[in-house]
């Protein structure tokens, strides 16, 4: 952890809302006129989709599994290495994967490939990493002791998986046996190296429906927002001014003594109300140390 470079970091599996919790962070950001550096977790795997898949299918023959979640295919001590770096110096390497054809055209590549490793912007008031693993311990690496603010996006785990079947299929043009193959292949490595994340988090953002989700490999569309409670569950925070968020957020309760319940449609208010005060206080210490 750093003083005079703050880290915060949002973990989370493919489709559990990461994107969501990024664009509150870039509001906040906004407003209070800090100027973040930006960190996708996708940028530390080890392979290129190509690659990926070629692996699979050769762990598959050898009775064995590959998956995003573990340290196979992830490069966790250079992720540590680039929190480290930024805890001491402000800088760091990393670079972007690229997902779609969008994305993938600027550089004359295909997607599922890389950027070329570059340095992060000089001068930055703090690093916001959002992906798989900000939390994550190994025996050979530990990124989690790297991170001053830890939040973690959790909905149920077949809410979970319904949001990543249709995302995959939809925006990333998979098809829906390919994507159940992955989830079905992943379970191992979520089992081990993503829920244990979760009890180092700060603060669990998690998204309940409450529509049928038993069967999430036959879901036609996500649940809504409006059809979803937040569980919001703080860990190692103090001073959480419980009734201020009653007063303000309609609709919610506490659940227990450290766990605020909000109606899904006002989760993003939860966030700001909630993130803002941290990441000020974040700043006020980064100000004091200079």
């Amino acid at each position: 952890m750093s003083t005079k470079h703050p880290i915060i970091a949002v973990t989370g599996s493919s489709g559990a809302g990461t994107t969501t919790t990024t664009t509150a962070f870039t509001h906040i950001f906004r407003q209070l006129g800090i100027n973040a550096a930006f960190i996708e977790g996708d940028s530390f795997h080890n392979f290129t989709r190509a690659e990926m898949e070629v692996l699979i299918r050769k762990s598959q023959a050898e009775n064995r599994n590959i998956s995003y979640f573990g340290p196979e295919a992830n490069n966790f001590v250079k992720l540590e290495e680039c929190f480290q770096s930024y805890a001491e110096t402000g800088q760091g390497q990393t670079r972007s994967y690229l997902h779609t054809f969008d994305e993938a055209v600027p550089f004359n590549q295909m997607p599922g490939t890389f950027t070329q490793w570059h340095p992060l912007p000089e001068n930055t008031d703090m690093l916001y990493y959002e992906g798989l693993h900000g939390g994550v311990v190994t025996e050979d690496a530990d990124v989690a002791k790297h991170v001053d603010l830890l939040i973690g996006m959790v909905p149920i785990v077949n809410l979970e998986w319904i949001q990543k079947i249709i995302r995959d299929t939809s925006d990333r043009g998979h098809s829906r046996e390919k994507v159940m193959g992955s989830i079905v292949r992943s379970m191992d490595d979520y089992i081990k190296h993503m829920t244990p994340q979760f009890s180092r988090t700060h603060i669990n953002f998690q998204r309940v429906p409450t529509v049928d989700t038993s069967n999430p490999f036959s879901a036609k569309d996500i649940p809504s927002l409006d059809e979803s409670f937040v569980v919001i569950r703080f860990r190692d925070i103090n001073n959480v001014d419980f009734p201020y968020y009653l007063s303000m957020i309609e609709g919610a309760f506490m659940s227990r003594v450290n766990t605020l319940v909000v109606p899904g449609g006002k989760m993003s208010l939860a966030m700001e109300l909630i993130l803002t005060p941290l990441i000020k206080d974040l700043m006020n210490k980064k100000t004091a140390e200079n």
